[in-house]
């Protein structure tokens, strides 16, 4: 991309953080587009060509994880960075086995975040060093013990949502209607004392890793999806010279 200035996308609803992106990412980037929730996301997508997008994943209407389909059909060269404030491994896995790029934290320096951008878009997959080994299992039993005051209906609705399902596709599975599939995320929601529909995946997401006898998570670098041969992980380094947002 030598010459060429690449091209920014903006997905977060935190209006004040989307402008200080933009003003400090100018010196090196256009930004192209924002966007402050899901559908306005995926709008944006359909109208405007960029290079990489900068993705929260607590966006209204749609969280980033089940966005990342419509994403990849829109977009399918897009490069996706995962900029969060999440510090889950089991997280940063399921959004890089989705088709995410890189996953960093919101609370990184400049330099941090231009490396992570740099990496992406030159075919490298960038995954912060400050998100955990291994996710930890505090809270676990909390989270069986929520599981148990649901439903079986909705116990059945949020192990798919820990799977990476949207509501469509819980929908087809279930043979039921979309409407209901989100009437019981909203009851669970309730159940769980849970007061985002972000906080949920991310409650289902830690539910099923608890419950499958996976292999030990790997350090950064070797524990996330297969990549391409020929396409070498970069390891990320502490935060640059000027430190915390």
């Amino acid at each position: 991309m030598s010459g060429v200035r690449p091209r920014l996308l903006i997905a977060d609803d935190h209006h004040l953080l989307v402008e200080g992106l933009r003003t400090m990412l100018r010196a090196r980037f256009d930004v192209v587009g924002v966007a402050h929730g899901g559908d306005e996301l995926l709008a944006l997508l359909a109208t405007t060509d960029a290079d990489c997008l900068l993705l929260d994943l607590a966006l209204p209407g749609h969280n980033g994880l089940e966005l990342m389909p419509d994403i990849r059909a829109l977009q399918p060269d897009l490069k996706v960075l995962v900029v969060t404030m999440h510090l889950d491994r089991v997280l940063a896995d399921a959004v890089l086995h989705a088709g995410a790029h890189g996953f960093i934290p919101k609370d990184s320096g400049m330099d941090e975040l231009e490396e992570a951008i740099l990496a992406v878009l030159a075919g490298r997959r960038y995954l912060s060093a400050r998100v955990p080994n291994i996710t930890s299992r505090v809270g676990l039993g909390a989270i069986h013990a929520g599981l148990a005051r649901l439903t079986p209906r909705q116990q059945e609705i949020v192990r798919l949502i820990g799977q990476g399902k949207t509501t469509a596709e819980i929908a087809k599975l279930l043979g039921i209607g979309p409407s209901m599939v989100t009437l019981h995320r909203a009851n669970s929601r309730k159940v769980l004392g849970i007061d985002s529909e972000w906080g949920l995946v991310r409650w289902a997401i830690l539910m099923q890793a608890s419950v499958e006898d996976a292999e030990p998570l790997a350090p950064p670098g070797a524990g996330a999806p297969a990549k391409p041969p020929g396409s070498p992980e970069v390891p990320a380094r502490p935060l640059g010279r000027r430190g915390k947002r």
